[in-house]
């Protein structure tokens, strides 16, 4: 059974305050985008637990600590689950806010619900998922939807960016969450992100922020600079993704010529509904 598991870019992200367990409160919009890895399992008839390849963006590790066989051995501690084999060709960076390590993960829960006949509904599959990480549970949905809680409570949302174009830009400079997090300070919005969306794109630039930002861009200036080029470059909206390091635009038609982001991982595309 082979899948693809998809990335997701924070169209606004507001950290609005520190919970009691170490973890953080938040409202964002999550949409799915086309970036994808490609995720091949099978029951094996040679291994007794799995076998785990991979291949493109290099995985550094053991395998245990990979979330997809985080997903396996969770459901395995609940289900006589069969050896399978695991291939993974890995082409969404790491470190870059989209979500890659947490689609595999979420895509592997249902790949297994799937092939062992588990019959697991989608609300389990989420509360297996949250327990994987707190961005796991929005690729088990994989739709649009307005996320708050630690990023795993999801209402509907009306956003069709069929008729823009993504480019996405991510510098090589990795930026882990918990360092993310240490940098903002928590607030409530002034207005609800789930009434800002409503807005045309065209009016987000002056509207809709990522509260990581301002402490990333800091540190980290190359980041900042690459949002001013795109939108230099025409972009109607740009921000960077969830705790960075990537930077998307969203265009309204194609540019004639594009900035060269010299050492950057480049992704260009419509998106879609």
């Amino acid at each position: 059974m082979q899948k693809y598991p998809n990335a997701k870019i924070n169209i606004g992200l507001n950290i609005t305050e520190k919970r009691p367990d170490g973890y953080h409160n938040i409202e964002t919009i999550f949409y799915p985008i086309g970036l994808c890895d490609i995720l091949d399992v099978e029951i094996s008839e040679t291994c007794t637990d799995y076998g785990f390849s991979s291949s493109g963006i290099q995985l550094d590790g053991d395998p245990e600590d990979n979330l997809i066989i985080k997903a396996y051995r969770l459901l395995q501690n609940d289900f006589k689950l069969p050896p399978v084999d695991i291939s993974l060709i890995k082409q969404i960076p790491f470190g870059a806010g989209l979500g890659g390590g947490s689609s595999d993960a979420a895509f592997m829960l249902k790949m297994l619900n799937e092939l062992c006949k588990l019959n697991l509904s989608q609300h389990q599959l989420e509360t297996y998922a949250v327990q994987i990480g707190a961005d796991c549970p929005v690729f088990i949905h994989n739709k649009p939807v307005f996320a708050t809680g630690i990023g795993n409570i999801f209402s509907p949302v009306s956003l069709n960016l069929s008729d823009y174009f993504l480019l996405l830009v991510k510098p090589d400079i990795h930026i882990s969450t918990p360092e993310a997090y240490a940098l903002v300070s928590p607030q409530q919005p002034k207005k609800s992100l789930s009434e800002l969306i409503k807005e045309p794109v065209e009016k987000w630039k002056n509207l809709i922020e990522n509260d990581f930002e301002e402490s990333v861009f800091s540190k980290y200036p190359a980041i900042k600079e690459i949002k001013q080029q795109l939108y230099d470059a025409g972009a109607v909206y740009t921000s960077m993704s969830g705790s960075g390091s990537s930077v998307y635009g969203i265009f309204k038609s194609e540019p004639d010529s594009l900035p060269d982001f010299q050492d950057c991982f480049i992704t260009w595309g419509k998106l879609e509904e």
